[in-house]
């Protein structure tokens, strides 16, 4: 970690939390701890591998048999908006590890018990309203450019969408807006979970440290925005095989990351 500048945020509870700025060498090395927390305790990831994948396959489904197949791409990559809050109990199992504390069942999922559940519960429907919004956003952007012409089958929409000067108007302008809600989540959300498991501050206090992290270290944590969307993204379109192996490095990664950019202080 080179080239540290320490700001001190103020939080409740007469904890103090230094936001130290991190090089993009931090986000590799975090990716590897992350990858060696993954390997340590496989067993871990059920829900990883049946209820991450079960939402995206519902709605994959929905989205073929509802007349909105133009949404689907949209659904699949807002999962990486509800990310940050899925990953809580990968948090906890990389906290613990890294105490040398009993990482079993029934001690991980006590996070659920945590005097922070609330402030947790708090950030998680402040991110599934932003995936809302964002579907919304998406199906105005679609309805301003096609009306009421629904597509009739995935392949024949991908066709438009390619081939056509108003598909690729959608293309543009549908990234670009989900660029500013990928910006609004990674600000607000890149540490703040680990904040509250880590704390018990309030979520205010975790959005604040988040932000003043992304100011801090603007290109390392955009870079690892990067990895987490792009990664997301090509596990759903594996079928979402790939979510089994990259979901829960990129929430172990998220904890370690955390490390490097907070010091507590009580």
């Amino acid at each position: 970690m080179a080239h540290y500048h320490s700001v001190t945020a103020a939080c409740s509870n007469n904890i103090d939390l230094t936001v130290n700025e991190i090089s993009v060498s931090d986000i590799w090395i975090s990716i590897r701890l992350g990858w060696r927390d993954f390997m340590h305790q496989p067993t871990h990831y059920f829900f990883a591998i049946i209820l991450y994948p079960f939402i995206g396959i519902v709605m994959w489904l929905w989205a073929s048999e509802a007349n909105t197949v133009q949404l689907l791409f949209p659904m699949m990559a807002g999962f990486a908006l509800l990310g940050p809050f899925i990953a809580i109990f990968l948090y906890e199992i990389s906290r613990r590890l890294e105490l040398g504390l009993d990482t079993s069942w029934g001690q991980v999922f006590n996070v659920i018990y945590s005097p922070a559940i609330r402030e947790i519960l708090i950030l998680a429907i402040m991110l599934f309203v932003l995936f809302f919004a964002w579907i919304i956003s998406a199906n105005i952007l679609f309805s301003s450019l096609y009306g009421s012409e629904y597509p009739t089958s995935l392949f024949r929409f991908l066709v438009e969408v390619i081939l056509t000067p108003r598909g690729w108007v959608l293309i543009i302008l549908g990234h670009g807006i989900g660029i500013c809600f990928a910006l609004t989540a990674l600000c607000t959300t890149v540490i703040a979970f680990p904040v509250l498991i880590d704390t018990k501050v309030s979520a205010i206090r975790a959005i604040q440290v988040s932000m003043l992290a992304v100011r801090k270290s603007p290109r390392p944590l955009i870079l690892w925005g990067l990895l987490v969307s792009t990664g997301l993204l090509l596990g759903s379109l594996c079928v979402l095989v790939g979510l089994i192996i990259a979901f829960p490095v990129f929430g172990h990664t998220t904890w370690h990351i955390y490390r490097k950019i907070v010091q507590v202080s009580y």
